[in-house]
């Protein structure tokens, strides 16, 4: 893009107007209408299915994802989670009725779901098309207008999801908006009803700060340096080509792989053998000549992680290759809990392995830490795996998995502590941007007189009684 174009661009940016216009648009009580939800849902789905290969030319231009990766990942990921919404919309939608209490009668009570207003959607660039419209899905089943700010890492991605989105949806309804760091915080300088943000922690504690100002709700997404146990009892069959699979998937940057693992001194080098076979079996000898394996999204992030490798020892991969954005999958033994590959989160295809003697030890090293996104166990040891479950905390867990929990929309996904604020996915997605507003209805046949002035003992003993008894 020229400089004058951009210029123009930035002088012809109006946030007032660009807010003003969903504000405008949800008052006018549309989206409050659960069938104009469900058709709207319907649509999106179809432009996905219709721009399936649209989508993968922009992801591989983007993160040089393979057709395979592209879809299970990001198009086939958003279609199962519209139908997965679809299906339960109406049922999510409709008064949920509770018990109302002895004390209460005559009277019933129930819970309505009704949706916040005007919410701002900030995606990432890691997953540039499922995270910037999974959120929606979620915001639009409960029935509000949804901005939504693509990172500008992933451009491709972005200008098709502008394209797609601006020329089918009223602008005060869904609206892609392509816009820099400063016009994106004159975005958050005005109201919002709600704020979904996925990203880094320091650009998360921007977002809630400058939600603070508004009171208004968030939800952060965000990462973390997600720990991965492993004992002598692991699978070395599929589950270790779940494991390494979910770590070179995206070429590592997700926020959600494993980052480091936890192996169990008496079968270390046996997992490091399996790991470096499976890891060739999927990619071969030179992984940069796999059409399976990604790219980093830019020169300052291919820097950042290549510092990494200098620091360890390199038992598998280790090459670069600055002009083609290719850092190969990466395996390192020999680190020091002082470097800094375990003190920020990777975001790319290096694992490190820490060894323990026992896991008393390997659990209070990821107590000490800051509380993870995600948490992988490959253990056949049912007693192995409840400990480590009841003895740390994390956003998610999986069992001899990898990266699959966050596409069982059953699941709620999100962080807990450094790596997040909230959750979605399902119906926590459309309960995450509804206000579940709680009601109380009575009726005037009859009441407890005592309950009024003028207060005397008895009606004192009563309504402890009362509260005692049935409440």
């Amino acid at each position: 893009m020229s400089t004058s174009v951009e210029n123009q661009i930035q002088t012809t940016f109006d946030a007032a107007a660009i807010v003003k216009a969903q504000r405008d648009y949800f008052n006018t009580g549309k989206t409050k209408d659960v069938e104009f939800r469900i058709q709207q849902l319907k649509k999106l789905r179809q432009l996905i299915v219709d721009n399936e290969q649209n989508i993968k030319d922009a992801l591989k231009a983007d993160l040089n994802k393979s057709p395979m990766e592209a879809y299970s990942t990001e198009i086939g990921f958003m279609i199962a989670d519209i139908d997965h919404t679809l299906k339960d919309i109406r049922s999510l939608s409709k008064p949920r009725k509770v018990k109302t209490p002895i004390f209460h009668q005559l009277g019933s009570s129930w819970i309505q779901a009704e949706p916040y207003g005007c919410t701002f959607i900030i995606a990432p660039w890691n997953y540039p098309f499922q995270l910037a419209l999974s959120p929606v899905v979620g915001a639009v089943a409960a029935g509000n207008t949804c901005l939504i700010r693509p990172s500008r890492m992933s451009e491709n991605t972005a200008i098709l999801m502008e394209k797609l989105i601006n020329s089918n949806f009223d602008p005060g309804f869904l609206k892609v908006v392509r816009c820099d760091t400063r016009q994106s915080n004159e975005l958050l300088e005005h109201k919002f009803d709600y704020i979904f943000f996925t990203g880094s922690p320091d650009v998360g504690r921007q977002i809630y700060s400058a939600a603070a100002k508004h009171l208004t709700p968030v939800t952060l997404e965000l990462g973390g340096k997600s720990p991965c146990f492993v004992d002598e009892t692991f699978n070395e069959n599929w589950g270790i080509k779940r494991l390494v699979w979910g770590k070179f998937t995206n070429a590592g940057q997700t926020c959600v792989a494993p980052d480091y693992v936890l192996v169990d001194k008496k079968v270390k080098q046996k997992f490091v053998d399996l790991f470096i076979k499976t890891t060739k079996d999927f990619f071969g000898e030179n992984p940069q000549q796999s059409p399976d394996f990604g790219r980093i999204i830019n020169e300052k992030h291919f820097l950042r992680i290549s510092r990494f490798i200098e620091k360890g020892n390199v038992v598998m991969g280790g090459q670069t290759d600055i002009n083609d954005l290719y850092i190969a999958p990466t395996l390192l033994d020999g680190v020091s809990t002082e470097d800094e590959v375990m003190n920020e989160e990777i975001f790319g295809p290096v694992m490190p392995i820490i060894t323990y003697d026992k896991l008393d030890d390997a659990i209070q090293f990821v107590k000490s830490r800051n509380k993870p996104l995600a948490l992988y166990i490959f253990s056949s040891d049912k007693m192995y795996q409840e400990r480590i479950l009841r003895e740390t905390s994390s956003g998610n867990a999986s069992i001899n998995e990898c990266l699959m929990h966050v596409g069982q929309f059953e699941l709620p996904f999100g962080g807990v502590g450094e790596s997040g604020i909230g959750a979605y996915h399902g119906k926590v997605s459309f309960d995450t941007f509804s206000h579940l507003k709680g009601i109380l209805k009575k009726s005037t046949l009859s009441d407890i007189k005592q309950r009024f002035p003028p207060y005397t003992e008895g009606g004192t003993q009563l309504i402890k009684k009362l509260i005692n008894w049935f409440l």
